[in-house]
């Protein structure tokens, strides 16, 4: 795989395109008897950042037959699809099908989907920025998943544990009210200069110099770099739910769901 060019991810510039065509690379048979592709260019979304992978499916030029897409992963820039060969979708029986590099194919993400996981994730960025707002200062984020005992986010740091309950109700009451307010979340990509400026006046360590990392931003407040979907306004997460926050070996973890 160390001619393949990195994939091109529509979704960077697109976050709520969910169809696509590409044109067929690569593939191979996994360890586990799944099929690879590797295209071009791909409109899914690889598993990551705290945010579940994509599924749907893809067509090939000339073949009833559809390619279910189960999971779709990231390694090194290059994007695999992972899944099997069907009559159609709601097919049980898998078939074989001779692939040709340089094959069109046509990519549909399934949108049900695509739009919880939005959700969920912009709501993880959210509840980062109410953190503050709520008097718990800044927590240095750790990881946040969306799977599979989630969704949460964890920080490094702690609460105290008398403050946990009344801190988990202001911290519902912060998030909600700013869903409320609306604002329009748009991610661009920009120069590391631009980008820092952006972000508050620096950036995570994990950025290189020099790099062109992609920033989201959520109405005025500062952004952050990120390669997840986001909602394009913060009115369509419509609610959310803080369910517990836990506290524990320097972690905080903040349990949450969205209505």
């Amino acid at each position: 795989m160390d001619d393949l060019s990195p994939t091109k991810l529509e979704y960077y510039d697109h976050m709520w395109k969910l169809q696509s065509q590409a044109k067929l690379l690569s593939h191979y048979k996994g360890d586990d008897g799944r099929l690879a592709l590797i295209l071009d260019s791909t409109v899914f979304y690889p598993q990551g950042g705290g945010q579940p992978s994509d599924t749907g499916f893809i067509t090939i030029a000339d073949s009833a037959t559809k390619f279910l897409v189960q999971d779709v992963r990231s390694k090194q820039g290059i994007v695999y699809h992972y899944g099997v060969f069907v009559e159609n979708e709601n097919s049980d029986g898998e078939v074989e099908l001779k692939l040709e590099s340089g094959t069109n194919v046509l990519l549909f993400v399934d949108e049900p989907r695509r739009m919880l996981n939005t959700r969920l994730h912009s709501a993880g960025h959210l509840l980062d920025m109410c953190m503050l707002n709520v008097g718990l200062g800044y927590l240095e984020p750790g990881k946040g998943y969306d799977f599979p005992d989630g969704p949460y986010v964890e920080y490094k740091g702690t609460i105290p544990q008398s403050e946990l309950q009344s801190k988990q109700k202001e911290l519902e009451l912060e998030v909600n009210a700013q869903i409320s307010k609306g604002e329009k979340i748009t991610a661009d990509i920009c120069s590391y200069e631009e980008a820092a400026e952006l972000c508050g006046g620096c950036l995570p360590d994990y950025i290189p110099m020099g790099s062109t990392p992609r920033i989201v931003k959520f109405g005025k407040s500062p952004g952050c770099p990120c390669g997840g979907t986001h909602v394009s306004d913060v009115s369509e997460i419509i609610s959310v739910k803080v369910s517990q926050i836990r506290t524990k070996k320097g972690m905080t973890k903040v349990f949450y769901n969205v209505g």
